[in-house]
């Protein structure tokens, strides 16, 4: 058996690995995370609420993320 040790990836490190999100992708991330519906979101940003949708389970796609909590994490990350 072998073991093998890793040194934790730095903040830098993880942001370089991290796929960049469009604007809107961002701002509907900041709406959610802010506590808003997907209704609410698209209400603020002019859109429809399946337009929201699709916004943001492409940023699951990219960043292979399932929950709205790990979405919210991100979002203050990112200092969204």
């Amino acid at each position: 058996m072998t073991l093998t040790l890793t040194a934790p990836q730095t903040e830098a490190q993880t942001e370089a690995t991290v796929p960049t999100l469009a604007p809107r992708e961002q701002e509907a991330l900041r709406h959610i995370a802010a506590g808003c519906t997907y209704l609410q979101a698209a209400r603020q940003m002019g859109l429809s609420k399946h337009t929201v949708d699709a916004y943001l389970r492409r940023i699951r796609a990219k960043l292979n993320i399932n929950t709205t909590a790990e979405m919210t994490r991100l979002a203050i990350s990112m200092g969204l």
